[in-house]
């Protein structure tokens, strides 16, 4: 990538705010989001900027330019290039900024009291991601594609799930669980080379449900291709823009950048099991009462078996 495109997009001037005013009540962007969105594309001097920043936002809105050089381990001018990396004017309007974002984001984005660390350093990372890739789904998903979904889910005569991975393929097995309940024939295959023969088995009748966090996982592409051949239906859950979004005829589809933490499991987690909620559920209004009294069934049988009370998880 040039250096010129790593450079954040210049605004418009027909969005820029008409008096201060309307600037602080309409039209303040959320500099913490854009430093994250920006991570991968910025140099690693810079990066090294934005961890000190996002490691504690107070401390980066209260240090002068000197000390978040010297944080970073960066010189000033570096600290000036990342202001402007990310679309700020320099280190004033970037330290503004970050000062609004941070008042929003304490009232709005889990950073309360009630979501304090608590003394667990990890306690905001985890709590705060997932919060974030929730609202990332709710405001990226097209609710037309799912409907899609849920109507060829509700017709089909059989449901493949393909997943491969540490994510893809407990997600594959959690789209069987929340699916056969509604008495959908569907399978989960985590294996790539049953993948391919699963593929090879199926009709036009039948869905191909494709999980993927990157959408770059050959194997799962490949058992779409072959799916596909046999004129079978394809939705995915994946990131936008990807061979398998591509290679789909349905594509549920969500962006979630991840951050420089290695031990904080993956936050598209959450975006995926929303979407795959949102998914099932749609399918479950589109059955009717076809699955209410599937669900009952299950949920009768399940009950007489074991002590407790009558309103247990519904989906359990």
């Amino acid at each position: 990538m040039s250096q010129d495109r790593k450079r954040a997009p210049r605004r418009d001037k027909a969005s820029e705010p008409v008096n201060a005013a309307s600037e602080r009540v309409t039209h303040i962007p959320d500099i913490i989001s854009l430093v994250k969105d920006a991570y991968g594309d910025l140099r690693p001097a810079e990066r090294r900027v934005a961890d000190v920043v996002l490691e504690d936002v107070e401390a980066a809105v209260a240090a002068s330019n000197g000390e978040l050089a010297r944080r970073a381990g960066v010189s000033e001018p570096t600290v000036t290039r990342f202001c402007r990396a990310i679309g700020c004017e320099g280190v004033r309007d970037f330290k503004l900024r970050l000062a609004q974002s941070l008042v929003v984001g304490t009232l709005y984005l889990g950073k309360s009291g009630a979501h304090a660390d608590n003394g667990l350093p990890f306690w905001n990372a985890v709590f705060g991601e997932a919060h974030r890739a929730i609202e990332a789904t709710e405001r990226q998903l097209d609710p037309a594609e799912l409907q899609k979904a849920a109507d060829l889910i509700a017709g089909a005569r059989q449901i493949a799930v393909f997943g491969l991975g540490g994510s893809a393929s407990a997600l594959a097995q959690e789209t069987q669980y929340r699916l056969f309940r509604y008495g959908i024939a569907v399978s989960a295959h985590i294996d790539p080379y049953v993948m391919r023969m699963t593929a090879s088995t199926l009709k036009p009748k039948d869905v191909v449900i494709a999980i993927s966090a990157t959408g770059r996982t050959r194997e799962v592409v490949e058992a779409v291709e072959i799916a596909r051949q046999y004129r079978a239906t394809i939705i995915c859950v994946t990131a936008p823009d990807t061979d398998l979004a591509r290679a789909c005829d349905v594509r549920l589809t969500v962006a979630v950048p991840e951050y420089a933490d290695t031990l904080k499991p993956t936050a598209l987690r959450f975006a995926f099991l929303t979407l795959i909620d949102l998914m099932a559920t749609a399918t479950g209004y589109k059955l009717g009462g076809s699955a209410r009294e599937t669900l009952r069934r299950v949920k009768y049988n399940v009950q007489i078996r074991r002590a407790g009370r009558e309103m247990e998880p519904l989906g359990d």
